[in-house]
């Protein structure tokens, strides 16, 4: 029996349609594209198509498209290119940002910190929604750039991006967002939610793992962070991955003529999994119900069951999702997302993530159903036999 794949939000299979168009620039087309003979034009082509790809798939310009190697990359070079681009026009380095963005973003507002800047972590609800009176307040104090994930990655809430939008544009603050969650799950217009920065990753989307962009609206508001020659306007030199551009292009392509079914399909999902789940095991909390989610994300806490056993045992059983905590230097801790909701430590590190994709079935769900009741069982029975040795 094949195994049952529940999570996308990490990575996803490279779609067939991707591979296909990517091969010719790792065979036929390898030139650079920066020459000029006819094996540098095939593969500038490529990457030409690409940018036009991925900005209509946006509603942007092609050259606002910057390819980067991933989301991370992305992260990094909006929110410390523009403290250093805030810095070089004679302003302090400023971020903010919120207590449950990727680790990403909050170790690129860290970074700031430490080149002299300072960071403003803005707080949630208890459905990960940010606080906007306080956005609003910090706004007050002119930052170099605002950083809010469309979607989170752990939970799924997505935040009030148009309304976030415009309160910075009203403030004059450039604003970034990852939209790694929420590109190719969610409706994406630019034109209506002006922000200036947006982070993308191919791997989210079926291309391949190295592979992302930074959509740069203005880009006198960053500062590059790699120096060298001048491909990207400079903002990201080196000799581009032609190849996994060519992927991402594709994958926003395929992600854009798919999303209206893609979505419905994937809510239907959602839903049928979090109520099979809860009828199985009833005091199961399903996190943000309260709040606009992502179609492919479902979070849930089992009280008195550790998330890294089940895991275990439904790695066992075949089926693959991930948890809300992460050891570190030895000790489980519980999600930082989880802990700006306010969610208690023991129900914290009970937390699992079933993220599902485009070719997540019914009976992948049915079978996630049929195993889970046996799994949480077994897990709790072995805890309580623990805590009585």
């Amino acid at each position: 029996m094949e195994p049952v794949y529940l999570d996308h939000a990490a990575t996803t299979p490279v779609r067939p349609e991707v591979l296909e168009a990517m091969l010719p620039f790792l065979s036929a087309a390898w030139g650079n594209p920066s020459s000029a003979h006819r094996f540098g034009r095939a593969a500038r082509a490529g990457f030409e198509q690409a940018k036009r790809e991925v900005a209509d798939a946006l509603g942007v310009e092609p050259g606002q498209v910057v390819f980067t190697s991933g989301g991370t990359e992305a992260d990094n070079l909006a929110v410390i290119g523009a403290a250093l681009a805030a810095q070089a026009r004679g302003k302090a380095m400023h971020v903010i940002t919120t207590k449950i963005e990727h680790k990403a973003v909050l170790a690129a507002a860290h970074a700031v910190v430490r080149l002299g800047g300072r960071e403003t972590l803005l707080p949630v609800d208890e459905c990960g929604v940010v606080d906007l009176d306080a956005l609003d307040q910090a706004l007050a104090d002119e930052p170099s750039v605002v950083s809010i994930m469309w979607v989170n990655n752990e939970v799924g809430v997505v935040q009030p991006m148009r309304e976030i939008a415009r309160r910075c544009r009203a403030a004059g603050v450039p604003l970034h967002t990852d939209a790694v969650q929420a590109f190719g799950k969610l409706p994406i217009d630019l034109d209506e939610v002006p922000c200036i920065l947006v982070s993308i990753s191919g791997h989210k989307l079926g291309a391949p793992k190295g592979i992302g962009a930074l959509i740069v609206r203005d880009r006198t508001i960053i500062e590059a962070l790699i120096h060298g020659g001048g491909q990207q306007f400079g903002l990201r030199p080196g000799t581009e991955n032609v190849a996994g551009a060519v992927a991402l292009g594709r994958a926003a392509l395929i992600a854009r003529q798919e999303l209206d079914g893609h979505v419905d399909r994937m809510c239907t999902l959602r839903d049928r999994l979090a109520a099979d789940l809860k009828a199985i095991v009833p005091d199961l909390v399903i996190h943000c119900l309260e709040a606009e989610r992502a179609p492919h994300v479902l979070s849930v806490s089992v009280p008195d069951a550790e998330a890294e056993a089940m895991l275990m045992h439904l790695d066992i059983a075949g089926i693959a999702c991930s948890a809300g905590s992460a050891c570190t230097t030895g000790a489980v801790e519980p999600s930082h997302v989880l802990v700006a909701m306010g969610v208690a430590r023991p129900l914290a590190l009970g937390t699992l993530r079933f993220s599902l994709g485009h070719e997540t079935t019914d009976d992948d769900i049915a079978r996630v159903g049929a195993t889970f009741g046996s799994v949480v069982a077994r897990v709790r029975a072995l805890g309580a036999a623990l805590g009585r040795a």
